[in-house]
């Protein structure tokens, strides 16, 4: 689904120049119903919440610390801690997390061996290698077979991203626009969280409501033709997007509903507040929210950030696994952490970078919770200076497989599309470890 702009008036005559309601639209608004089931029964899985690590984190100062390689490697972060789980010790900085380590599985051998953002990100999110053909990512495969095609009845859209789309790629691919993700903009940490479509900046409400008055007063054309099926379309799409302005959808991103300590609890941060606001939108009923975490991409000061960053990364989301668990949410929902590779294991301390990691795609790590995934595990390993694989390499597409499989999705099976591609949801690829069975 699109972004739904306030300002802007689309007329229906607009609408039928443009054929967004001619029979091609039409069609593709009713594609999918005829999506043959899957195995959606057996489905343990019903969300999942993307901590997208935009930029890439150091996998040696987060989960896999390899505290006996030296300051070369360490640098002053050389003390990591137990976890409650024992024989797990992640990073010094994240207190928090190793609290809550028996509910989540650190994977230490996620491999690719990219390192530039743009193809990186294209496949840890897509699970595919780049070619001619453009992937949908896993928010939009998703939400092709858990939204509105498949009887999804919320309000709010089945993809949601919070709060930017991380721009690298086109998430939808060859899936189409109707399946991009809806990306709220604003900041979740202000007193208003200004959601794009939604809460309209410097616009009073009764200002929005006098606007639509005046659009129906203005709209001649259908009153001489009110029971066109065109139209009738159409009416639906404006009475969704004045729910979401004015109604229950509009409740749900208002975080001042929250309890003040629950708020503190996450971090009064754009970070901790997107945290409580997936968990929000998770017990609202929709498949798949990305919160898009900036500033990861340390080729400088890094030590400097990380100080900085992993405390509010350790205390969001560890309430976030917390909160879910305590509400009864978190065998329904999966939540993934990782990045699009790591950074290098070796500290470049020479200028210009004086102290930076740069990109890694060679081993890296990522974190998987609930939804049917084990938690105090941890699958594969790195060797002793966190520089390669050391055993059972998981790719890209052994992890999005293993959750596709957690929420009922055959990743084996054919993926449906109005393009009529010959294509499978997930299927392993050449380079593969297999699927997550050891936690699944």
């Amino acid at each position: 689904m699109s972004r739904l702009e306030t300002t802007d008036v689309i007329t229906r005559r607009e609408a039928l120049r443009r054929g967004l309601l001619g029979a091609a639209g039409l069609t593709l608004l009713s594609h999918g119903r005829a999506l043959s089931r899957t195995a959606d029964q057996q489905a343990r899985a019903k969300s999942v919440i993307q901590i997208w690590m935009w930029g890439g984190p150091s996998h040696l100062d987060t989960f896999d610390p390899k505290p006996d390689a030296g300051y070369d490697y360490c640098g002053p972060l050389n003390k990591p801690i137990p976890t409650n789980v024992d024989g797990i010790r992640i990073g010094e900085m994240l207190p928090l997390l190793a609290q809550q380590a028996d509910k989540y599985s650190i994977i230490r051998s996620m491999t690719h061996g990219i390192n530039a953002h743009e193809t990186a990100s294209y496949l840890v999110q897509t699970g595919r290698k780049p070619g001619r053909l453009v992937y949908p990512c896993a928010g939009a495969v998703v939400s092709l077979f858990k939204g509105y095609d498949q009887g999804y009845a919320g309000l709010a859209p089945p993809h949601i991203v919070l709060t930017t789309p991380q721009g690298r790629f086109s998430e939808a691919g060859f899936l189409g626009q109707r399946y991009k993700p809806f990306a709220t903009g604003g900041d979740p940490n202000q007193k208003i969280f200004a959601v794009e479509g939604i809460v309209a900046q410097g616009i009073a409400d009764q200002r929005q409501r006098n606007r639509r008055e005046l659009l129906h007063t203005l709209d001649s054309l259908g009153k001489a033709m009110p029971a066109n099926r065109q139209f009738s379309v159409l009416d639906r799409c404006e009475e969704n997007a004045y729910d979401m302005m004015f109604g229950e959808v509009r409740n749900l991103f208002d975080l001042s509903n929250e309890n003040n300590d629950i708020r503190d609890r996450y971090g009064r941060n754009t970070f901790g507040q997107s945290c409580l606001m997936a968990r929000r939108l998770v017990e609202h009923g929709v498949p798949y929210i990305t919160i898009n975490y900036k500033g990861w991409d340390t080729h400088k000061q890094h030590f400097q950030i990380m100080r900085r960053r992993l405390p509010e990364m350790d205390q969001g989301m560890a309430a976030l696994l917390q909160d879910l668990a305590g509400r009864g949410l978190l065998d329904s929902t999966i939540v993934w952490w990782s990045g699009e590779f790591g950074r290098t294991p070796k500290i470049q301390w020479a200028p210009p970078w004086n102290g930076g990691r740069g990109h890694y795609g060679d081993c890296f790590s990522a974190v998987v919770a609930g939804g049917g995934f084990k938690g105090g595990c941890v699958v594969g390993a790195s060797d002793e200076k966190g520089e390669e694989v050391a055993e059972r390499p998981v790719y890209p597409c052994d992890l999005i497989g293993s959750m596709y499989e957690l929420l009922g999705i055959d990743p084996d099976g054919p993926l449906p599309n109005s393009r009529g591609l010959d294509v499978k949801v997930m299927p392993l690829a050449e380079d593969s470890g297999g699927r997550l069975r050891e936690i699944m």
